[in-house]
């Protein structure tokens, strides 16, 4: 699975490409570019719908989809020193 995400222009929130033009502040929200996701970065960015793209690999879990680098889940959910500041505190953040 290939997930992109980069942070939103205005606010400099993590977001996640959700699919088409569509872009989350949930990971959960967020679709397999699959064998497109070059090209689709390459066009939100010529758009300016995204700042600093980039693909991660992830793949599907019960909780949805979920990046394999602990670096992409902590953006996705938040602090793992402190679990009560995550952004969602359902999902552990520790495990891929």
């Amino acid at each position: 699975m290939k997930i992109l995400t980069g942070n939103d222009l205005k606010t400099g929130d993590v977001i996640w490409w959700a699919g088409e033009t569509r872009w989350s502040r949930h990971l959960a929200d967020s679709a397999d570019a699959g064998a497109e996701a070059d090209a689709i970065l390459a066009r939100e960015e010529a758009a300016l719908r995204v700042n600093v793209p980039y693909i991660v690999d992830g793949r599907q879990t019960d909780q949805g989809p979920m990046p394999l680098h602990i670096k992409e889940r902590v953006r996705a959910f938040g602090p793992t020193v402190r679990p009560d500041l995550a952004i969602n505190t359902s999902i552990p953040i520790l495990k891929a």
